[in-house]
């Protein structure tokens, strides 16, 4: 399962290729051409989506997916730069919307910028400010003695990626979601000597089975909704879904990494970190509910590893080819004071992400800071229909400016109370902070015209297309139901997104195979987990964190097969649920 190895640029450091002028030019003709195409006058009456405007499903199923195809063969096969790839994605996009699926051009442009507009807050919000808590912790010093301060747990590589990308990870899966976790574990190996591939594909997989229980529940808040199906049943469902592939996804890591020998060396600690993760995890899901899974799945996987490699250490120390024969643990030289305050800006991170996710926190903020923009001539004008729905319901479109409650705002305050503890001086912050913008300034142009391609896809019914073409599947529906939640987090970028859009068509489905609705709801986000390695957003993410940007294709083709084949399992485990007992004795009805 180990990749083949792949020849590594030296990444490239893109801000000494800044054009501020250009920059500021493009910005501004950006954002005139965004408010001319917002006060396009209205329509008179909703437009009501077509799900087969060719007559013939297969065609139609095919033209809906030729964004999605656009965008991540040019990206694989053609190795074009993100923010070029994703723009000739947007572009194919509105093309299909308004040529082939009859959407109005006013409309698709309005959804266009409302996409864009998600991309840059909360998304893109969050990249820049993890980038620039990461870069003061590099200017101060201090990443580097948090690399090897980790040497007193463990020197073997292997041990390490679990800790960080695997357990570690998970922590802000649950306290954020949205990015965060792939941007801060992505950034930690690769100053701890991960090549940029191997950081950003491995941090990549590793962020798979927490994400339904991401950012306090929100993805099973978000299904419920939709569904009106009971929450905590959702929340039990998954968790008896999840488990399984919170043990397995652990080994998956380290045997993608070091090949299977490599991993069976550490199969014990592999062990600790699953099962210390999946116990509380189906504990939580089933008898409190999905807010407070993750992260205390995370923080007990966590103690447990670390308790368990402080007396336990594999017979051979894996390291990288240059660094030859090491201990299991390593002496770092460092004060017990400096050590400390390595590791301060990450736990205050970690406590102010989790305080500022707090529901009864977002809401106390979204009081002052949270304006709401209802999108005129879109909100409530498009129109989705059965099948996808039991009756016509007209979707809103309304951007909600929480820049206060925002997950990227709260990295923001645990940056700069970081920066004071090491030392920096408000002027000294600032300019840091303008080299990170300049430095991620690219990620951000992909993934405002990336999130543009998934409200498209959602608006204008491409998704729902290609959703109906999977619930045509009839006894199978099960299996391919649940790729349907890999396929719509891999357009989207959020499992949340995913339960929005395909979440009433899974419950539909369900009851007319007559399988249990609880599974099929909870399927569209356990195998939405999945999808979350290969959606362009993250990829992204990751290329941005680890300073690989130009090389969003390697990545792609490094996870994609982890991916559909983890995907499949959930696929067969949904399946053996709905119809195999004693399997059947885990689904709720």
């Amino acid at each position: 399962m180990s990749s083949p190895a792949a020849t590594e640029p030296k990444p490239k450091n893109v801000s000494s290729s800044a054009n501020p002028l250009a920059w500021g030019i493009l910005l501004v003709v950006s954002v005139a051409v965004a408010v001319w195409i917002l006060k396009i006058t209205p329509l008179a009456h909703p437009w009501p989506q077509n799900y087969d405007p060719t007559g013939h499903w297969q065609l139609s199923t095919l033209i809906a997916a030729l964004p999605v195809i656009v965008l991540l063969g040019s990206l694989a096969l053609l190795h074009m730069k993100a923010h070029y790839a994703a723009l000739l994605g947007l572009a194919t996009s509105l093309i299909v919307a308004i040529w082939v699926f009859g959407m109005p051009a006013s409309l698709a442009g309005k959804t266009a910028v409302l996409g864009a507009a998600y991309g840059l807050l909360p998304i893109g919000w969050i990249i820049l400010n993890v980038i620039f808590l990461y870069q003061l912790t590099c200017d101060a010093g201090l990443f580097k003695v948090l690399q090897e301060s980790l040497t007193g747990i463990t020197q073997d590589r292997r041990l390490q990626l679990l800790l960080i990308a695997f357990s570690f990870g998970a922590f802000f899966e649950g306290a954020a979601g949205f990015g965060t976790p792939v941007a801060v574990t992505a950034a930690v190996l690769i100053g701890l000597g991960f090549k940029p591939l191997q950081a950003s594909g491995l941090s990549l997989i590793a962020n798979t089975a927490p994400v339904a229980y991401g950012a306090l529940g929100t993805p099973l808040i978000a299904l419920q909704g939709v569904t009106g199906l009971d929450l905590l049943k959702l929340s039990a469902q998954a968790g008896r879904i999840l488990p399984f592939f919170s043990i397995l996804v652990p080994f998956w890591l380290l045997w993608a990494f070091a090949g299977f020998s490599g991993m069976i060396e550490v199969w014990p600690a592999v062990l600790v970190a699953g099962v210390f993760f999946a116990i509380p995890q189906f504990l939580m899901s089933n008898f409190h509910g999905p807010w407070l899974v993750d992260v205390v799945a995370a923080v007990v996987s966590m103690l447990a590893l670390i308790a368990f490699l402080l007396i336990w250490h594999p017979k051979r120390i894996w390291g990288f080819e240059h660094e030859g024969e090491r201990e299991a643990r390593g002496t770092h030289g460092h004060s017990r004071s400096i050590v400390v305050r390595a590791w301060v800006p990450w736990l205050v991170l970690s406590v102010v992400v989790f305080l500022w996710g707090l529901p009864s926190v977002k809401t106390k903020i979204d009081k002052f800071a949270a304006p709401k923009f209802p999108v005129v001539g879109l909100h409530q004008m498009v129109q989705r229909v059965p099948p996808v729905v039991r009756k016509p319901s007209n979707e809103a479109a309304v951007y909600t400016l929480n820049w206060g409650s925002a997950t990227g705002s709260g990295i923001l305050v645990a940056s700069i109370i970081s920066g004071f503890i090491m030392g920096f001086t408000p002027w000294k912050m600032v300019q840091t902070y303008w080299k990170t913008l300049v430095r991620v300034r690219f990620s951000l142009l992909t993934i405002a015209a990336m999130l543009s391609i998934g409200f498209l896809t959602r608006y204008s019914g491409l998704d729902a297309t290609m959703g109906v073409a999977f619930a045509r599947t009839g006894v199978l529906y099960p299996f391919f139901g649940t790729l349907l939640g890999w396929l719509g987090v891999a357009l989207t970028g959020s499992d949340t997104s995913s339960n929005v859009l395909f979440g009433s068509l899974q419950r539909i489905s369900a009851e007319q195979i007559g399988v249990s609705s609880n599974l099929m709801a909870a399927a569209n986000s356990c195998g939405g987990v999945m999808g979350k390695m290969i959606d362009a957003q993250s990829i992204v993410v990751a290329s941005t964190a680890t300073e690989w940007y130009g090389h969003e294709g390697d990545i792609l083709r490094y996870v994609f097969f982890h991916s559909i084949a983890l995907a499949a399992l959930v696929g067969v485990m949904v399946t053996l649920q709905a119809y195999l007992f004693p399997f059947t004795r885990l689904v709720l009805r």
